[in-house]
């Protein structure tokens, strides 16, 4: 059996002590050797080495010693050795360390008395114990404070062996005693939690008595007095309220450790509005006050749990709880923001809009290097409030937008983002949108940005002058045509320079460039043009950008381009009454097309024009040469129409889950109604009855009743052996977060008893056993329960294998049982979630395992596979419904879910249905490590076939 140990230290194995070394070192005069010889045995002790020897030197070279190391190093010696024989009786030799015990109880230095008495609370050897009784009762009243506390945690120590109570029959009384008269406040709190510990209503009568002067004791008198009332009160419902008093006197007490633990003792034991209202200001008065950035997040995760379970308390603290954005670290700006945007109602979306705009606009300080990072999540704050309260978008779209050309491309990609869907749901402020858009697209920089942006140009410029001036925009940005000249004179010229350097002609910008140092300044920009090989024709600094981007080969943003000039062209046509301007425009817009299709097709650049662009860009080119009523709808209006579509979409799915919430939260629809005056009082104040009425709330929607699911469990129940084993066993698992509990139920279905019978387990895969395994006797036909305890340190399917090993009177070799293989399944520990279509691209991208699984199924329906690929393997499906449906005979649909240790799972489903009917395709699993992508791919392996 496993033997209880109170004692770690570091031990190196490089250097191991010799016994024969350490025992002459003590036999020495040498008062240091003495202390580092005795190091050295209690470290040899430590790790299994016996040293029987030893013993007798101890007692005759070191007992006597006056050095207090020496003294304390002796005391750590005798903790750790083995004072009793095989049959559990203290050795003989133990008596003569009684009496060097009983002279340290009663010696002049503090020290030496404070540390023996320490001794005392680590032994269990009644025999050794019971002699130093009355010595251990004197230190009670001694003058000096440490010796006093150590004294009273030694009683209660003493009390709480297995016959203490008949060595100490009257120590409750006496520690009560001592709890009255004592001054010292450690003393004092290791009395109360001897009364706590082995005298509870003692301790309860304590307090009850004192409960005026509660608040004027120290910090750890207070923190047992916490643990003291949620002991009561879990025991003992109904006298509560008496307690929640002395809790909320607790709350205006100066140490942060007493208010932190005040308030979630508050919470696990009321749902009184005052109750919480109470702890809520109290972590809002932490997160504010607390400068260490572990006990903000703590805080934060408090404030998290109360949001779910009282919101409505959590509104009325949501400017508090923003307060905490004045942190600079990350994490604990998310985190908040995560729990403000839960929180916002019609009365305080203007107060938190406001406060978020001020720190976008803290954010261009550029003091700190992470702004951009934080600046972008403010914005998708932004967002989220002006989508939930469009009547705010007109406050923040603006300001916005001086962001389009942040040089974080998140950022601004989620700002551009923004003003297209408030664009198309706020009508009223798309003129002034499209003005500012117009004004400020030269500043933009990255192309996905540019590529919305030219969309909503396309999309939402209407009037005659809002199309002029998107088309001359685009113009500008693109610069002088052509995107490259053809040579003259290439002999005298390298064929592999691709960089312009020779004469240049001069055009004058009217733009202003914004410079290095944020400042704006106009200047005249250089467009060159070269007499050597075809060369590219680099356009004006500042209103460059679109040609730069093209420059560098994105041609898809110049198919962007060609598509925007195509519907603001065949919108022209619709606005502009004169034919001449139109076919100018026409013109024009052509020329810039052509333009591009030989860069693309030129040896100037290194990479051509991919088919796809190039297809799109001669489209657009036959489509403004021969124009049809049909075509332009399809580009004026079906484009739009389909955005609007997935709008609706993503509205209609937000609402389905704030539903789903709703469900899950509320037990009945109908809200019960609460009669105060018809309550009987009883002489209770208003907290109180505040949380006898919440008490009723709770029974009446069925929130106290624990709603188990007898058939699960039966479900988690595993047979080890066979019914015809002569140990029948059987396991119950238990699967929780980073625990595995097996509850092995053992049978003796012999006549014999069983003896020295041992579960050993052992463990593959990324799991741990805990305990070791002890041995068990079993009478004839009798059964036993045993716990393991197994740790989980990652998503992965895991296997526990072991045997049953004991032994009969008869038979004395030991008998095997062995047993089934559990298999730990990796859908314990994963859970749907959701992420963004970008967040999910990107995670795809950095992760490196994959693990490709080919379709293999009976299953015919594409969308019924899906459905069932997502029910097995527990995950979310991100891919919009209205992606999912129609029958094409082709379905790809992306997966996520997300484990207890914080790793993601990707699943990528691609499927194709055959002339046969069936269908073919992947499975493509992606994670950061490889124990997900693998466990995950084998599940689906498995299960992927249907009907299993």
């Amino acid at each position: 059996m496993e033997k209880s140990c109170t004692l770690l230290v570091h031990f190196d194995k490089g250097t191991p002590a010799i016994a024969n070394e350490i025992k002459e070192a003590l036999e020495g005069s040498d008062v240091p050797a003495k202390i580092d010889a005795m190091k050295k045995a209690v470290m040899l002790l430590l790790n299994g080495e016996t040293l029987p020897h030893l013993f007798i030197t101890i007692v005759r070279y070191v007992l006597p010693s006056e050095d207090h190391t020496i003294q304390k190093l002796l005391l750590l010696y005798l903790e750790i050795i083995d004072k009793t024989d095989s049959k559990g009786r203290v050795l003989p030799e133990m008596i003569l360390i009684c009496q060097n015990l009983r002279n340290n109880l009663q010696h002049p230095n503090e020290y030496i008395r404070g540390v023996t008495l320490r001794f005392l609370c680590r032994l269990n050897e009644t025999e050794i114990i019971e002699p130093l009784i009355p010595s251990v009762l004197q230190n009670l009243e001694h003058r000096h404070p440490y010796i006093r506390r150590n004294a009273i945690l030694a009683v209660m120590s003493i009390y709480k062996l297995p016959h203490g109570e008949q060595l100490l029959i009257d120590a409750p009384e006496m520690i009560e005693k001592v709890l009255s008269t004592e001054q010292d406040q450690s003393a004092k709190r290791n009395a109360f939690l001897m009364l706590f510990t082995c005298a509870q209503d003692r301790a309860i009568n304590y307090l009850l008595t004192h409960v005026d002067r509660v608040s004027e004791w120290g910090e750890l008198l207070q923190m047992v007095v916490l643990e003291l009332i949620r002991k009561v009160c879990r025991t003992n419902q109904n006298e509560k309220g008496k307690y929640i008093t002395i809790i909320i006197s607790l709350l205006n007490a100066p140490s942060t450790a007493v208010i932190y633990e005040c308030a979630g003792t508050l919470v696990s034991l009321s749902s009184a509005p005052t109750a919480i209202r109470a702890a809520a200001n109290t972590y809002c008065q932490l997160l504010l006050s607390q400068s260490d950035n572990n006990v903000k997040l703590i805080v934060l995760h408090q404030l998290n749990e109360l949001k779910s379970s009282h919101r409505d308390i959590m509104v009325e603290m949501i400017m508090d709880v923003l307060r905490a954005l004045s942190s600079p670290n990350l994490d604990i700006r998310r985190n908040t923001l995560d729990i403000v945007l839960e929180l916002i109602t019609p009365r305080n979306i203007n107060e938190v809009v406001l406060t978020l705009k001020k720190e976008v606009v803290k954010t261009q300080s550029g003091e700190l290097e992470k702004n951009g990072e934080y600046r972008q999540m403010l914005i998708q704050a932004i967002h989220s409030c002006a989508v939930k309260f469009p009547e705010v978008a007109s406050t923040v779209v603006h300001m916005l937008m001086d962001f389009l050309g942040d040089s974080n491309v998140g950022s601004a990609v989620d700002v551009i983002i923004f003003v297209r869907e408030i664009i198309e749901t706020n009508p009223k402020l798309r003129v002034s949108i499209i003005t500012r858009l117009l004004d400020t697209f030269y500043q933009i920089r990255a192309a996905r940005v540019c590529s919305c942006a030219l969309w909503i140009i396309g999309e939402y410029c209407l009037s005659l002058s809002e199309v002029e001036s998107g088309i001359a925009t685009i113009k500008q940005c693109l610069g002088e045509l052509p995107f490259y000249s053809v040579s003259e004179e290439g002999e005298d010229t390298d064929s592999s320079k691709k960089v312009q350097q020779v004469n240049s002609i001069t055009v004058s910008s009217k733009r202003p460039a914004v410079l290095a140092d944020g400042t704006y300044a106009t200047q005249s920009a250089a467009s060159e043009t070269s007499f050597s090989l075809p060369t590219l024709v680099q356009g004006s600094l500042a209103s460059g950008n679109l040609r730069s981007l093209l420059l560098t080969g994105d041609f898809f943003l110049g198919a962007v381009v060609a598509c925007t000039l195509t519907k603001l062209i065949l919108r022209l046509e619709e606005v502009q009454p004169s034919k001449v301007e139109v076919n100018r425009a026409s013109t024009q817009a052509l020329l810039i097309m052509v333009s591009m299709l030989q860069l693309g097709q030129s040896p100037v650049l290194l990479h051509p024009i991919d088919s796809d662009s190039y297809d799109r860009i001669v489209l657009c080119i036959r489509l403004l040469c021969n124009t049809g009523d049909d075509i332009r709808k399809i580009w004026l209006q079906s484009c739009r129409q389909s955005f609007v579509e997935m709008l609706k979409e993503k509205k209609s799915q937000e609402e389905k889950e704030i539903k789903s919430k709703a469900l899950i939260s509320h037990a009945q629809p109908d809200d019960l109604i609460d009669f105060y005056h018809l309550k009987s009082r009883k002489g209770m104040s208003q907290l109180e009855l505040e949380d006898e009425v919440q008490d009723d709330l709770k029974r009446a929607t069925g929130e106290f009743v624990k709603d188990g699911n007898d058939a699960n469990k039966l479900n988690r129940i595993l047979q080890l052996t066979g019914f015809s084993d002569p140990v029948y066993a059987e396991a119950y698992v238990t699967v929780h977060h980073y625990d595995i509990i097996l509850d092995v139920m053992v049978i003796n279905r012999t006549k014999e008893t069983l003896q020295n019978l041992c579960l050993e387990l052992a463990t593959m895969g990324d799991l741990k056993l805990v305990d070791r395994p002890q041995n068990y006797t079993l009478a004839p036909e009798s059964s036993k329960q045993i716990k393991a305890n197994i740790k989980v340190s990652s998503t992965e399917t895991g296997v526990i294998f072991g045997n049953i090993v004991y032994e009969t009177s008869n038979v004395h070799e030991r008998t095997v049982i062995v047993l089934n293989d559990i298999h730990v399944d990796i859908m314990d520990y994963i859970s749907p979630a959701i992420c963004s279509d970008v967040a999910f691209r990107t995670m795809w991208a950095e992760f490196e395992w994959e693990n490709k699984v080919a379709v293999n199924t009976v299953i015919q329906d594409e969308k019924e596979f899906i459905d069932h690929i997502i029910k097995s393997t527990n995950m979310k499906c991100l891919t919009a419904l209205s992606a999912l449906d129609g029958e094409c005979g082709f379905l790809a649909a992306n997966l996520y879910a997300k484990s207890v240790f914080g790793e993601d799972a990707l699943v990528n489903v691609s499927i194709e249905k055959q002339v046969d009917g069936k269908l073919s395709g992947y499975i493509r699993i992606r994670s950061k490590t490889q124990g997900i992508a693998l466990s995950l791919g084998d599940k689906i392996t498995l299960k992927q076939k249907g009907g299993i």
